[in-house]
């Protein structure tokens, strides 16, 4: 690594150190930045939108307000799973165009929050160009455990989101 990718790296690590909402899928962990998290709700009864894809679960209604959800395990190519007690819905905030657009995503279950310093963060690995990974921010190291830190913004595409927000509309309309 050159002296200048050194310290962009550095640069990079500093930016993303703070507090990170962690869940797990199967045996990984993933880390939100605790700002983007509005709240943690239990699973609960996700009204289906005919024509969408596999990953939207549906919609919710959130204290009157029609949210869409996001099946991330089925998003990152994890097998199926049935939802247990301790399936959690994170709501979370993103903005895109200039507003910003609360939806809740489905996870295995709920951690901790976890403070993470910029020594603790190393940059996501390159797997080439066929592999898209710029939804990670960084692996944070923690012990003896590496957690994804996620870009919820950018988990789905810019169409992706434009596509479930639209769906939530018209689930709402």
């Amino acid at each position: 690594m050159t002296e200048n990718q050194e310290t962009n790296a550095t640069h990079a690590s500093l930016a993303l150190q703070g507090q990170y909402l962690t869940f797990t899928l199967g045996s990984e962990i993933f880390g939100l930045p605790i700002l983007s998290v509005q709240e943690i709700i239990g699973i609960m009864p996700v009204t289906r939108v005919p024509r969408t894809p596999d990953y939207v679960r549906g919609v919710i209604n959130l204290r009157g307000k029609v949210i869409p959800v996001i099946d991330l395990r089925v998003k990152f190519g994890f097998d199926a799973k049935e939802d247990t007690a301790r399936t959690c819905i994170i709501v979370v905030q993103v903005k895109h165009d200039g507003q910003t657009i609360t939806m809740g995503i489905i996870v295995d279950e709920v951690s901790e929050v976890l403070e993470i310093a910029a020594s603790q963060i190393e940059p996501p690995p390159a797997f080439g160009e066929s592999v898209s990974v710029d939804f990670v921010m960084g692996m944070g190291k923690v012990g003896q455990r590496v957690v994804m830190l996620l870009d919820i913004g950018r988990v789905l595409t810019a169409a992706e989101l434009s596509a479930t927000a639209q769906y939530a509309k018209d689930a709402g309309a």
